[in-house]
């Protein structure tokens, strides 16, 4: 978890060359007091946290004292390298002692806008830093009853702060962001009344001023229920986003299963153009048969009949690389050429050559039969003949 604690910055001064050096008490020993909702406890309204000496004396906790950024402000998120630039405008020292309860450590600010807030009343001190809590109740040495005890304490940051609006409570989580977990001040709790340091905060238009602690209180339940609203709202932005993204996906595939009907709307025939068509392809063949009696159509594309056609009637050097084109302007010829001449028996005959018909293919029996007619003719006398 973050915390932070709050002191005034004590024995400033200038140097020379302007920079503004200082100590700070940034971390004490002892029971401190926190909201439960602080400390993720919301079921507890006060949490006592421990910090034994062992935890805030140990090495790696003095030594993550040395050489820490100082911010003007607590920034929304732990400084590192990749955010140095943006919000240090000083560093702690590495004379890191332990003064009593506390661990002390020398700072300087050197960034002049920080060190004239300082100078202009800005001078509290807040160590922002984060630790570990083990919820285990117990009882300190002294006999200080607790709830949880902070280890592995290790400081991120020290910011310069407004003075708290509770005195030594210095409620820094006023604008601390993730730096906001301030300890309650332990003369507050003993008396068990509230700060009378007020805050007056706008609920829905509405200013409203209550004591320190109950606007806290108030101000975090808005803040929670106003995120909880902001993620409604976010959950339904993106309900309806995908609500459109899936309409826009329906409708593009049925616009698509439509462009893809149209097409195939747009192949098929309707019963005259079938008709037609069945008339063309048979006109092309009997044309072509006209021709070429003996040409192959079965099977062939109509440029294919007229292609064969063509190379049975000129040879294939006729249609050898010739364009299509080409090659139907030669078969109109061609059918030009046989309607013209249409009733020609001769031609028709000899269109595809001279071919033997019947018995005369066999001249010799022919001329046998000839011979052995005249032959016998006198055995067959013609009657009425004297």
């Amino acid at each position: 978890m973050q915390f932070t604690d709050s002191v005034t910055v004590a024995g400033t001064r200038r140097r020379e060359d302007g920079y503004l050096v200082a100590d700070a008490r940034i971390a004490r020993t002892g029971i401190q007091t926190y909201l439960g909702i602080e400390v993720g406890k919301s079921d507890m309204s006060l949490v006592k946290v421990y910090r034994p000496g062992t935890e805030v004396f140990a090495d790696e906790t003095m030594k993550s004292a040395a050489h820490r950024p100082v911010t003007n402000d607590h920034p929304s998120a732990p400084v590192s390298s990749k955010n140095w630039k943006e919000h240090a405008v000083g560093q702690t020292g590495d004379e890191v002692s332990g003064e009593g309860i506390f661990i002390r450590v020398p700072l300087m600010v050197s960034d002049e806008t920080a060190i004239n807030d300082i100078e202009a009343g800005k001078q509290e001190l807040s160590a922002g830093y984060t630790c570990d809590l083990d919820f285990t109740a117990g009882t300190t040495p002294t006999g200080e009853a607790y709830d949880a005890i902070q280890k592995n304490i290790r400081i991120n940051h020290v910011a310069i702060v407004q003075r708290g609006r509770a005195r030594p409570q210095v409620r820094i989580g006023d604008g601390a962001y993730a730096w906001g977990i301030a300890p309650i001040t332990s003369d507050e709790e003993m008396k068990g009344n509230r700060s009378m340091t007020t805050r007056t905060i706008t609920v829905d238009g509405l200013s409203v001023e209550l004591a320190d602690k109950d606007a806290q209180i108030v101000q975090r339940t808005i803040d929670k229920l106003t995120a909880q609203v902001a993620d409604i709202e976010a959950l339904k932005t993106k309900t309806e986003a995908d609500l459109l993204k899936t309409v826009a996906a329906k409708d593009a595939e049925i616009a698509k299963k439509d462009a893809e009907i149209d097409d195939l709307k747009g192949k098929v025939l309707d019963t005259a153009a079938l008709d037609k068509r069945v008339q063309d392809r048979a006109d092309l063949i009997t044309t072509a048969k006209a021709i070429a009696r003996d040409v192959k159509t079965e099977g062939l594309t109509d440029s294919a009949i007229r292609k064969a056609v063509v190379a049975a009637k000129l040879g294939d050097e006729a249609v050898k690389d010739k364009a299509d084109a080409y090659i139907d302007a030669r078969f109109d010829i061609l059918a030009e050429d046989a309607a013209k001449n249409p009733g020609d028996p001769f031609r028709n005959v000899v269109a595809d050559g001279l071919k033997p018909n019947g018995a005369a293919a066999d001249v010799n029996k022919a001329h046998a039969d000839m011979v052995t007619g005249m032959t016998d003719a006198w055995k067959n006398p013609v009657k009425g003949a004297a």
